[in-house]
């Protein structure tokens, strides 16, 4: 079956937070390490821990640059803006927060004035390619970097092409974006829900001086696929650029099942602190409704079978997992006397069951069916009777509560004390009568 991923973002989302949100939820450390090893790609190391937020227990992940490649990240005061005397030659915290992601896109012309190194999105196009990323991670990485190439090139007026990574955000990104991609595929995610993103207020600064919260980038990646944004008035960005263009990437759908099962958690730690506590929650999780229910049916037309071999395929199928076999009499081409075998099974025995089919019958073809269907709320008890214990099948109306003794149960309290079937029943039926059922 296919796995749903829910990411909860009441406190944004980055590229960081998202790798460890994914790690905490069981990707493997060992798988990423070794995909991340294989990117053409050096200067950087990569750091997995614990730490506590709001005394909540969550992953964190950290590329760290050597120092040669490290860039000057910004201090919480710089970063938005509240010092105007503060010297671009401030302190490097070494915090990898991704506050550089604003200073990441330029024209290709500003990089060579400027005197960095740049990557283009060409270039990352084959640092990924040239990797031994899967071809679905491969894929996803790729789809994360245009989103966020197209959104940047919007925000600066130029073609995407023109648009350009200094060194030190190039490295950082690339890492944060592959992680992501391998720790999907790893999980092997389908379905992505993320209803909304919460998102912060006020300014941040750049290499260009000091732009609005939602940066352009997010707000550019927002509207271009519809993505709802929750405005809070926590002063900060939440929702980073490679953030958003993950989600704009992955995204299936934005509103959860009515109910679900909840199968996994994990957290993953932000580096930023604000008002809110900064984690990313990530949940695997499957419908849940036990109103209603989808099974499937699995149905052939068979007129060259014997009744022996027909009834030793019942058998095999129910013993396999089988919901319910019945045959009906019909008639095919050529006024053919036949048999239509109607098999009603969950997704994940198929097939088990087609195998049943093909190898006891002549059928050469078997259809399938996803049906809906509706079904009461039961339970399996064990009930004391006169005769002994009998399981039953409590369904429950809402406005009564029927019994269903299994008939399984019934035969045994027959044989043993040698009544009729119709006996046991109605023993069965006064002794649920009697506790109320």
């Amino acid at each position: 079956m296919s796995k749903t991923l829910y990411l909860e973002c009441y406190s944004g989302i980055s590229g960081d937070m998202t790798v460890a949100a994914l790690l905490d939820l069981g990707a493997d450390e060992a798988l990423l390490r070794e995909a991340l090893a294989s990117l053409p790609l050096d200067g950087y190391e990569i750091e997995i821990t614990r730490v506590k937020k709001s005394g909540l227990d969550a992953c964190d992940f950290r590329v760290i640059l050597d120092p040669e490649h490290d860039g000057r990240d910004h201090d919480m005061e710089y970063l938005h803006g509240h010092d105007h005397n503060h010297s671009h030659d401030y302190d490097h915290q070494h915090d990898h927060s991704h506050s550089h992601e604003h200073e990441q896109w330029h024209n290709h012309s500003q990089m060579h004035e400027h005197g960095h190194m740049h990557r283009g999105l060409s270039e990352i196009r084959e640092i990924i390619q040239s990797s031994e990323l899967s071809s679905r991670a491969k894929e996803t990485a790729l789809e994360i970097f245009q989103i966020l190439a197209e959104a940047e090139a919007k925000a600066h007026g130029m073609p995407v092409e023109q648009v350009h990574f200094h060194e030190v955000g190039a490295v950082d990104s690339i890492v944060d974006i592959a992680a992501v991609a391998v720790c999907l595929d790893n999980l092997d995610i389908e379905e992505v829900i993320v209803p909304e993103l919460y998102e912060g207020r006020g300014t941040i600064r750049c290499q260009h001086g000091i732009i609005p919260v939602p940066v352009p980038a997010v707000t550019n990646i927002a509207a271009a696929h519809k993505l709802p944004l929750h405005m809070t008035d926590i002063e900060g960005e939440l929702v980073t650029p490679t953030g958003a263009a993950i989600v704009a990437a992955v995204k299936t759908a934005d509103m959860l099942p009515a109910r679900c099962r909840i199968l996994k958690t994990g957290m993953g730690a932000g580096k930023r602190d604000y008002r809110c506590t900064g984690v990313l929650r990530a949940m695997l999780i499957e419908p849940w409704n036990e109103e209603e229910d989808v099974i499937w049916k699995l149905e052939s037309n068979i007129d060259d079978c014997t009744g022996e071999a027909l009834g030793y395929v019942m058998e095999e199928l129910f013993a396999a997992g089988a919901r319910d076999v019945c045959y009906t009499p019909i008639y095919m081409k050529k006024n053919r006397p036949a048999y239509q075998l109607n098999v009603i099974c969950r997704e994940e025995d198929i097939e088990r069951l087609q195998e049943i089919v093909f190898r006891n019958t002549t059928t050469i073809g078997i259809r399938r069916v996803k049906m809906e269907r509706t079904i009461l709320k039961r339970e399996n008890q064990a009930l004391d009777t006169p005769l002994g214990q009998v399981r039953v099948k409590l369904c429950d109306l809402g406005t009564e509560k029927r019994i269903y003794p299994e008939y399984d149960s019934v035969v045994e309290l027959c044989r043993e004390h040698e009544l009729s079937y119709q006996e046991v029943w109605n023993i069965v039926s006064r002794a649920a009568s009697e506790m109320g059922l």
